[in-house]
């Protein structure tokens, strides 16, 4: 695929074969969106580096039709582009830097910062678009486009169809595009440090508590993160002590960071009450996961609970309501309803947990995974860098330690396992798949809770089961991830 850059069938040969649409069974019942995108997925388009659809030319038509999305909403628009560490994303940032600029975009960079920092930038600049070379929390082969539009939302279903459409039609004639960038590199600005100051700075302005006699482990993941944490932590005093820090292009999300909170969780447990909490960012730094100063392990359920019955306190949460998704353990909604808060689940994916907010109203919500979207103070996504510095005003407000904050979370066992797949079926259209949720839902008896679903970002189907036990858990679990082994995996 890498040697066929100028043959538009076999991009779309490759795209028939690779990407279907995600398609999900939530608590059993089959429910398939009505989209048709192929290349877009729930946090933008993302692949191996270097092959379909994050080519030398596919990336650099992306940036095309962003381009002309673009021009058409607003003459002479400006862009910001920024990525991660990965080493592909240098060349990829080019392209579709190249792309933009061909049809009259201009380009700024911000170089290496977070998703969230060109989210803000984006809507603070007056830029009409922010585009993130990322492919967060995934290996670093793996890359990937997001796009903010200019308000700092992610680009709706409808909008990227219809740039999917236009890059549909540039590679099935590639005449129409003036290729003439392709063939000298594109000047591409180097970072700008001033942006990226200004996101710090906005953090840093958000929180009026004193943290400077906070004692912290934070894990950069080698990536985004590494630009503007150490700034950040310097510029509130914060006591800071940072791991992974040092990125090589290859070493992103390598046994550290959000994927990995455990290796944070041990070194805050031995280092004998030296660290009041720990801090993990992912690739792209868009969640954070933490540990508490025993070494447990805190999850987004557990820090929406936190923050959940903080704003309630201080009667800033809208509704009393707080956005989680299906994947939030039964537990947190028990402990928020004792709370007097109602909670709501939206599909997996902070961009559909902003959707279903803005749709109630809510100022807060968010994922197990670390995805926490605060929007009393604005934010249009999840943001590591945010959450950490929101849990520990209000560890530091409370004076409560973050065990005490949320030991009173009552957790139902969970496992979820991922499955790797070659296609991505309608789990409804296989039989040996579809018995085995039926006979999971049999046993479960509505004593705990099925999620069966596609990752929209990776090639992985998704099996969360929570139960009263753990031996059943594990056996439905198994029950249902070696059906889909047998069916779908590689």
């Amino acid at each position: 695929m890498r040697r066929a850059a100028n043959n538009s069938s076999v991009f779309l040969d490759a795209l028939t074969k690779r990407m279907t649409p995600p398609s999900f069974i939530i608590q059993y019942s089959f429910f398939m969106t009505q989209e048709t995108r192929q290349l877009f997925g729930t946090d933008g388009i993302r692949g191996i580096a270097g092959e379909f659809p994050l080519t030398q030319q596919s990336t650099y038509l992306i940036g095309r039709a962003l381009g002309h999305d673009l021009m058409r909403v607003t003459r002479g628009a400006q862009a910001v582009i920024g990525q991660d560490t990965r080493e592909s994303s240098r060349w990829i940032a080019d392209r579709v830097a190249a792309g933009l600029s061909a049809v009259g975009v201009h380009v700024h960079s911000a170089g290496i910062i977070t998703t969230p920092g060109i989210a803000f930038l984006a809507r603070s600049r007056g830029f009409a678009a922010g585009v993130v070379i990322s492919a967060s929390h995934n290996r670093w082969t793996d890359n990937g486009i997001k796009v903010f539009s200019g308000d700092g939302f992610k680009l709706t279903d409808a909008r990227e169809l219809a740039i999917e459409k236009e890059i549909f039609a540039l590679l099935q004639n590639p005449g129409a595009a003036d290729d003439t960038a392709l063939k000298v590199a594109p000047p591409c600005l180097p970072g700008e440090a001033e942006l990226r100051h200004a996101y710090v700075e906005s953090l840093a302005e958000s929180v009026a508590s004193d943290l400077k006699h906070l004692r912290v482990l934070v894990d950069c993941a080698h990536g985004a993160a590494t630009a503007e944490a150490p700034e950040l932590f310097r510029r509130l005093g914060v006591q800071a002590t940072f791991a992974c820090i040092t990125p090589d292009g290859k070493n992103i999300n390598e046994g550290c960071g959000a994927l990995h909170p455990e290796a944070v969780a041990r070194e805050v447990s031995a280092s004998a009450r030296k660290f009041d909490l720990g801090v993990t960012f992912d690739g792209d730094a868009d969640r954070a996961l933490f540990s508490d100063a025993t070494g447990r392990v805190i999850n987004g359920d557990a820090v929406l609970l936190a923050a959940a019955r903080d704003l309630k306190a201080q009667g800033k949460l809208a509704g009393d309501t707080v956005v989680a998704t299906t994947m939030s353990n039964m537990g947190l909604e028990i402990a928020l309803k004792s709370a007097g808060i109602r909670m709501l689940r939206a599909n997996v994916g902070d961009k559909y947990v902003l959707e279903e907010m803005l749709k109630t109203g809510a100022t807060l919500g968010g994922e197990q995974s670390g995805h926490i979207i605060f929007r009393d103070g604005g934010a249009t996504t999840g943001d590591g860098m945010l959450t950490a510095l929101r849990l520990m005003d209000i560890m530091e407000r409370s004076g409560q330690s973050l065990a005490e904050l949320v030991g009173d979370l009552k957790v139902f066992p969970q496992k979820i396992q991922n499955i790797r797949v070659r296609v991505k079926v309608p789990f409804a259209q296989v039989p040996e798949v579809k018995q085995a949720i039926e006979a999971a839902e049999r046993e479960l008896d509505g004593n705990g809770r099925l999620v069966v679903r596609y990752s929209g970002t990776e090639a992985l189907a998704r099996v969360m089961v929570e139960a009263e036990s753990e031996e059943k858990m594990k056996k439905l679990t198994t029950l249902i991830a070696a059906a889909i082994q047998k069916a779908l995996g590689v």
